[in-house]
C-alpha cells in the first residue's frame, strides 16, 4: 500500500542539499544532524525550534555518529575523524582504505557494543555505467582498530541493525541488493544472506533504519519513496515523496515517532523540492541510535 501526502512536510530553509545523507538523531542535543556529501556540509536542526545551522567541511562528509565521551565521529572522504563542533576541531583516527584512493566513505551506524559499521564506494563525480566494485563494509572498534568484513561492493550503503542487535543489514545500491548478516556479540558476522532484491530502474535502495518492531525502512534513490519491510522481507507499506532522489531515513524526537528523510538536488535544477529535508508521518516508533564508545 502506497501512502501519499498529507503527512509529508518539507522543512523550511533557504538552501538545498546537493546530496543529503547521514541522518542522526541526538537525544543529548535534542537535534537532528545530517550531511550534504557533495556540498561538504554538516547540518544541525534543533527539534525544539527547528533552528538550523551548518558547518563547512574540508572534504566530502558521508556520515556522523555521536561519541559517548563527547563530540562525534565522522566519515570523510579521506578517513575517520573525531569531531568537536564548539570550537570546531577534526582529529584523524584512521584511513581504512589507503589502497583505494578513488573511494570515499558513504554511510554508517553504531551497534549496541559501541562499534561503528560503515561502507565505502567509488567517488564518481560524473554519471557512469562503469562503476568499479571497490566498495566495502568496515567496522571501527572502540580501540580505534578498523577491520573489513565484506568486499566487492559497488555502493555500500544503508547499514541498519535489528532492534535486538543480532542482525546487520546493508546494501549495494548500484546492484539493488540488500543483504543481512547474523551479528555476534564479539563483532564477527555470520554468513551473508540475500534479503531483498530490487529493480534499480524503479529506485535503488539507499539509507535504511529499523523500527521498534523490527521493520526495515528503506529510502529509494530515484524511487520517490520510503518503504517498510517486515523482518521476513515482505513489503508492509510505502510512503511517496514529492521528489525522486530520496537518500536516507531516521527516527527522531523524545518518543522516536518523528521520521525525517533526506534527498538530493544533484542533476535536478528545476525540481524545487530536490535536496529538501522532509518530515513524514510514518506511523511507527524507532529505536534509539547507539553511540560510539571509543
Amino acid at each position: 500500500m502506497t501512502q501519499k501526502a498529507p503527512g509529508v512536510r518539507p522543512i523550511p530553509r533557504d538552501t538545498r542539499d546537493i546530496l543529503g545523507e547521514g541522518l542522526l538523531w541526538s537525544a543529548r542535543e535534542n537535534a537532528l544532524f545530517w550531511t550534504d556529501i557533495l556540498g561538504r556540509k554538516l547540518w544541525r536542526m534543533s527539534l525544539a525550534d527547528e533552528k538550523i545551522r551548518h558547518w563547512d567541511m574540508p572534504e566530502a562528509i558521508g556520515w556522523i555518529i555521536e561519541r559517548a565521551a563527547a563530540g562525534f565521529i565522522v566519515g570523510l572522504a579521506s578517513g575517520l575523524y573525531k569531531l568537536d563542533l564548539d570550537p570546531f576541531r577534526l582529529e584523524l583516527i584512521a584511513n581504512p582504505q589507503p589502497e583505494r584512493p578513488g573511494n570515499r566513505l558513504n554511510d554508517a551506524k553504531a551497534d549496541a557494543r559501541g562499534r561503528i559499521w560503515f561502507g565505502s564506494m567509488p567517488f564518481m563525480e560524473q554519471p557512469s555505467t562503469n562503476w568499479p566494485a571497490s566498495g566495502a563494509l568496515y567496522r571501527l572498534d572502540t580501540d580505534g582498530m578498523v577491520s573489513r568484513h565484506d568486499d566487492g561492493i559497488t555502493i555500500a550503503n544503508g547499514p541498519a541493525l535489528s532492534p535486538d542487535g543480532t542482525t546487520l543489514y546493508h546494501t549495494d545500491s548500484r546492484m539493488g541488493q540488500v543483504w543481512k548478516f547474523p551479528l555476534h556479540e564479539d563483532g564477527s558476522l555470520g554468513t551473508r544472506q540475500p534479503h531483498l532484491q530490487f529493480d534499480t530502474g524503479k529506485g535503488a535502495p539507499d539509507g535504511m533504519t529499523c523500527d521498534r518492531e523490527g521493520g526495515l525502512w528503506i529510502a529509494f534513490y530515484s524511487g520517490a519513496k520510503v518503504a517498510r519491510f517486515h523482518p521476513d522481507g515482505g513489503l508492509d507499506r510505502e510512503i511517496a515523496l514529492p521528489t525522486p532522489q530520496i537518500t536516507n531515513v531516521c527516527f527522531a524526537g523524545a518518543d522516536l515517532t518523528r521520521m525525517f528523510v533526506t534527498s538530493a538536488a544533484d542533476g535536478r535544477p528545476d525540481d524545487p523540492l530536490a535536496g529538501a529535508l522532509f518530515e513524514i508521518d510514518a506511523g511507527a516508533v524507532g529505536v534509539s541510535p547507539h553511540q560510539f564508545l571509543g
